[in-house]
């Protein structure tokens, strides 16, 4: 696949300062992959291939669906039946098929190949950053003004850091972590706000910053709004 359409300077993922900046750099690769295996890539032999094999999960079938090009998404359905149909089923018993009698079928592993392509692209930016974060020290300015790193991106930069940049990672991991524990800290509070606002001692509070603060709860859990997945 074209590496081209993944292009994107990090400093314009961290530049908004609204959100987790790893959950806006996966959203624009997710983004970029599904336009482009929606549009002309659907015809290229070698995308079509791929897609046959490792198919797409629930999430990312439901973001092809949204997109309205139903033609584009019912091509690539139409070769994947029929490749899960020579490849993965079988009526014939003497080929050791689904159906032979007796004989327990081992599940097929999930896969996606949105999945697949962004965790690749990802894996490289984000050693992408861990350099750039430890030689530029605007970049490194830049990194510490982020309101929020999610837990999840939380827990993959600090696993990585040390694979990329050694014992050098201390500082690193101690920033990631800091921005995370801060802002966990607050959700927190946020959360124990709204439930104690169903205490009828505080009918008419203030519901301050706690009205979507279980939104915010499932998102920083998950790295996906609970509204993406309507």
């Amino acid at each position: 696949m074209k590496d081209s359409i993944y292009t994107i300077p990090l400093s314009e993922v961290l530049e908004p300062k609204d959100g987790c900046p790893i959950c806006r750099l996966r959203n624009i690769l997710e983004n970029r992959c599904l336009e482009y295996i929606m549009g002309a890539a659907m015809m290229e032999p070698d995308i079509r291939m791929e897609t046959n094999r490792e198919g797409f999960c629930f999430s990312h079938f439901q973001r092809m669906l949204k997109a309205k090009n139903r033609l584009s998404l019912a091509l690539m359905l139409e070769s994947r039946l029929a490749y899960v149909a020579e490849n993965e089923l079988s009526a014939h018993p003497a080929k050791g098929g689904l159906f032979r009698k007796n004989v327990p079928v081992a599940p097929q592993k999930q896969s996606c190949f949105v999945c697949s392509e962004v965790n690749r692209v990802m894996d490289r930016m984000l050693q992408t950053l861990i350099h750039t974060w430890e030689k530029d020290e605007s970049f490194r300015s830049l990194y510490d003004q982020q309101p929020v790193i999610c837990l999840e991106h939380c827990r993959q930069l600090t696993a990585l850091a040390p694979n990329v940049i050694g014992k050098r990672a201390a500082p690193f991991i101690a920033q990631t972590q800091r921005i995370t524990r801060a802002y966990l800290e607050a959700l927190g509070k946020d959360v124990t706000h709204f439930c104690r606002m169903y205490d009828y001692r505080n009918k008419g509070q203030d519901w301050g910053n706690s009205r979507d603060s279980i939104e915010r709860a499932i998102w920083f859990l998950t790295t996906r709004k609970p509204e993406e997945e309507k």
